[in-house]
């Protein structure tokens, strides 16, 4: 590693478990530092599966799928943000408060869908594209059925079984570790932009260090030690 991070207790059992619970990791990457904060925000998630039970009928795993999409549409109608909340403990308050109207972004729709729809036992990843619906990269789910894949576009309300992305070339299938790594990478974007150097550089190596592949976060990382004076370091990320 090229540098010390400043890791929580619960970052250090994130970063040593081999494979993080989605909703867990999830909530850590989010900013979470204690066991009984964290116990609160999985109540919180366990609020929305009982609701969700009420509210799904149907049995076979599409059906399920479908119900859970539709009810997040139902209950919050506006809920999608292009620049909104990507953090799961944001995005899990704002879709239980009822005066909020706004939830998130893709990134935060796509974590909170997976994380209900892997609680209803439904096999669920990501998909990661640059560039799919405007300049920026983009995160949706992908659903994994007996009778094939379906692309679930949550920023739209009839975005279940979604057609355009299938012919993107640059689709980049992620699991729940690469998910949990794009908190990370969106933090370190949002310090950037408050001029946040430093802690940038931070959680683009966490990102990194829970993605090794996320070429993405190795440009910032470098972007931002070049602004920090750290040439040398900034140059091994580029070489890479």
């Amino acid at each position: 590693m090229m540098m010390k991070l400043k890791l929580t207790n619960l970052e250090n059992q994130l970063f040593n478990s081999p494979k993080p619970d989605l909703a867990w990791g999830a909530l850590v990457t989010s900013g979470i530092r204690t066991s009984r904060e964290l116990d609160r925000y999985l109540s919180r998630i366990d609020k929305l599966c009982q609701l969700l039970g009420v509210a799904i009928t149907g049995k076979d795993e599409l059906e399920k799928a479908r119900g859970i999409f539709d009810w997040l549409w139902q209950t919050k109608p506006n809920r999608s943000e292009r620049l909104g909340n990507f953090r799961l403990t944001e995005v899990i308050d704002a879709q239980l408060d009822p005066n909020v109207e706004k939830v998130g972004n893709c990134l935060g729709l796509t974590i909170l869908y997976n994380v209900l729809a892997q609680r209803f036992s439904l096999k669920v990843k990501a998909i990661h594209v640059e560039d799919a619906l405007g300049p920026g990269p983009h995160v949706f789910s992908i659903l994994e059925t007996a009778r094939g894949n379906i692309d679930v576009e949550n920023i739209f309300p009839n975005g279940f079984d979604f057609k355009r992305h299938l012919d993107n070339p640059q689709r980049t299938i992620w699991g729940d570790t690469e998910l949990i790594a794009d908190i990370y990478h969106s933090t370190g974007n949002k310090f950037f932009e408050q001029g946040k150097h430093e802690d940038a550089v931070q959680s683009y190596s966490k990102a990194i260090l829970l993605n090794p592949k996320y070429t993405k976060a190795y440009l910032n990382r470098a972007l931002g030690l070049f602004l920090l004076g750290r040439d040398e370091e900034a140059k091994k990320d580029l070489e890479r």
